[in-house]
């Protein structure tokens, strides 16, 4: 049967203050789900809270955690998981400065991880107990297009989410006997403030305006617009629903048909 009803079901999306993360909570509260906002800035938190959806008699909630610090994210997750269960999690973080990487630092690469894969790695081993006694759980990794081809100027960060996706093919072959899977959707050019920062920082490398450098992007494009947070939201949403309980172990690009790989 295909549903992708969550009604009973909660869910925690990283990074939920704004953009791709916002749009999830809200298209998954609309479905029913319970949302647990994550992110480090509480005002933010509270704003997004009052935008999610409650018909189905939700009660969603916030937590706060700052992914540069494994520890607040451990503990974030420990007193998340107290209060309810997690039948999904959202992955899902700012990413680095962009640069050539001839130019990146290590500590540039360290801290990226750490925001990264071990932040990721610390709230899926911290809720999986709770999916394998649902027998339900999905994990969901925003990654980028990058997985498949990597970006011009964006050298750490095509190296650390190339990493977390190693990490989520692994991850998801040991727990697919739990009825757990463990999936990666990869954003194209989307209309967020990520995108605005990285058209601003390659027009003031350029010494060009940031019309044209959206122009040239939206060229390579062949849908010929940028994508919209809500669009990724709902890949988001099909693969934390029960209608994708086969889907397990996947890179999805969601950008258009830009990306230049099968």
């Amino acid at each position: 049967m295909f549903t992708t009803d969550l009604t009973g079901k909660y869910a925690l999306i990283a990074g939920s203050t704004q953009g791709i993360g916002l749009a999830t909570a809200q298209t998954l509260a609309q479905l029913g789900a319970t949302c647990i906002l994550m992110a480090r800035n509480e005002s933010a938190l509270q704003e997004a809270l009052a935008t999610l959806a409650t018909q189905h008699q939700q009660q969603h909630r916030v937590v706060v955690a700052d992914f540069q610090f494994p520890q607040q994210v451990q503990a974030a997750i420990s007193a998340s998981l107290a209060i309810s269960p997690i039948h999904i999690l959202v992955n899902n973080s700012g990413g680095p400065a962009a640069g050539p990487i001839v130019d990146a630092t290590t500590d540039a690469f360290i801290a990226t991880f750490q925001q990264h894969l071990i932040a990721n790695h610390i709230l899926t081993t911290a809720v999986l107990e709770s999916m394998k006694a649902a027998h339900y759980g999905r994990i969901i990794n925003i990654i980028s297009t990058s997985v498949k081809v990597p970006l011009k100027g964006l050298g750490v960060s095509n190296t650390i989410r190339g990493a977390v996706a190693s990490w989520a093919k692994t991850m998801s072959i040991e727990v697919a006997p739990f009825g757990i899977t463990v999936n990666n959707v990869l954003p194209g050019a989307t209309a967020t403030g990520r995108l605005q920062a990285i058209i601003e920082n390659k027009s003031n490398k350029l010494q060009t305006s940031k019309e044209v450098v959206s122009e040239e992007m939206l060229a390579e494009i062949p849908a010929k617009r940028f994508g919209t947070p809500e669009e990724i939201a709902n890949v988001v949403a099909f693969l934390a629903s029960p209608a994708a309980s086969y889907v397990n172990g996947t890179s999805i690009p969601v950008d258009g048909g830009r990306t230049g790989a099968i």
